[in-house]
């Protein structure tokens, strides 16, 4: 038996992680106990997703449990040893803002938790495949200090500029306000790399722009396009924090990360970190993102305005994809802006049926 161990699998990306696994032969294991329900209350909550996996997955063993429990993962560990061929990280408290409330739980979490499964994973199958889910808050407000222009719409970087591409992982992760979310994050991202360079483990740090799709559970704090949608599809006023809602965020569908992992799987190396995003295929403002919504959707969407950004929040993110693709020249992007929104609406509405989000003639 061929044994892949996904953490966050009720998640948007451990969800689509352990389908796509087992429809490759994997037997995933899937680890998840839903603090998203507590991160951000009923409507961040993945118990849906959970179930759907259940149901309809054969070659899945779902494991209610916290990586924080040491002996609880040792057990796993321990159970499928060198089986394990791969781990996908995917568990995580994702959001700057809740990471304020609760520092202690969020550095436990974001950092002991990746600990505990990089060791397991050096004494119980070190030969597996180790995928992180990282972010490009690691980077903190460092890309703020870039040279932008204000247009209609959207801020935009110089157009001779060295990151007018995007934003590659030469940046600097240092003397930069990252948000004790971002600080939680670059400590799990440093410790991926160790356990690559230090014992020789094949590890890979994805450190994503925003992940979209419509198996998201969007949240204000969290899941910006999905919560966006669910907005406008439920009459719900959104919220734009700060920058003028010129705010740029390159946003990668979850298929096509998905698809990443699988590539750095089939061909993995050791210690790496790659910039992962939309990339200049995908990528869109704020106000951006509100005009395609109700463009196809054919619904307004209501919103206000708070002047005060989130703490180290960035005003303009687009990844370099070079690195990886560089790594990886038959990986491909297949989703833009306009894609994904359509995705994240009909999904919406087929899992709420009552929620018509997609307007008849919106072609």
């Amino acid at each position: 038996m061929t044994v892949a161990v996904v953490t966050g699998s009720s998640g948007l990306v451990g969800a689509e992680t352990t389908r796509f696994l087992e429809h490759q032969g994997f037997h995933v294991v899937g680890i998840d106990n839903d603090m998203r329900g507590y991160f951000f209350g009923a409507n961040g909550s993945t118990e849906w997703s959970r179930r759907a996996n259940q149901q309809s997955l054969r070659n899945y063993t779902d494991v209610d449990l916290d990586i924080r429990n040491l002996d609880g993962l040792r057990t796993i560990f321990q159970r499928y040893g060198d089986q394990i061929r791969l781990i996908v990280h995917a568990a995580a408290q994702p959001s700057h803002d809740w990471a304020a409330r609760e520092p202690l739980l969020d550095f436990a979490i974001n950092a002991n938790g990746t600990l505990n499964l990089l060791e397991l994973t050096r004494t119980s199958c070190p030969e597996a495949v180790f995928i992180f889910t990282s972010t490009n808050k690691v980077y903190g407000d460092t890309p703020n200090r870039l040279p932008f222009i204000e247009l209609p719409t959207r801020f935009e970087i110089l157009p001779d500029h060295p990151y007018a591409a995007g934003i590659d992982e030469n940046m600097s992760l240092d003397q930069t306000l990252h948000s004790l979310f971002g600080a939680s994050k670059v400590a799990a991202d440093i410790l991926v790399q160790e356990y690559g360079r230090y014992y020789g483990l094949k590890t890979a740090a994805f450190r994503a722009g925003c992940i979209t799709g419509s198996g998201h559970s969007g949240a204000q704090l969290h899941g910006f396009l999905n919560y966006l949608i669910q907005c406008a599809a439920t009459g719900t006023s959104y919220t734009i924090f700060g920058y003028k809602g010129k705010q740029v965020r390159d946003n990668i569908h979850v298929t096509d990360l998905v698809q990443a992992f699988w590539h750095f799987f089939q061909k993995p190396r050791i210690a790496e970190v790659y910039n992962i995003g939309g990339g200049r295929m995908s990528n869109c403002s704020v106000h951006e993102a509100i005009a395609a919504t109700e463009r196809i959707t054919g619904r307004s969407l209501r919103y206000s305005y708070n002047e005060i950004n989130r703490v180290g929040d960035h005003l303009w993110w687009i990844s370099d994809l070079t690195k990886f693709c560089s790594h990886y020249p038959e990986w491909r992007l297949t989703f833009g802006i306009d894609d994904i929104i359509g995705e994240i609406a009909e999904g919406l509405a087929a899992r709420c049926p009552n929620r018509s989000v997609i307007a008849k003639d919106s072609g």
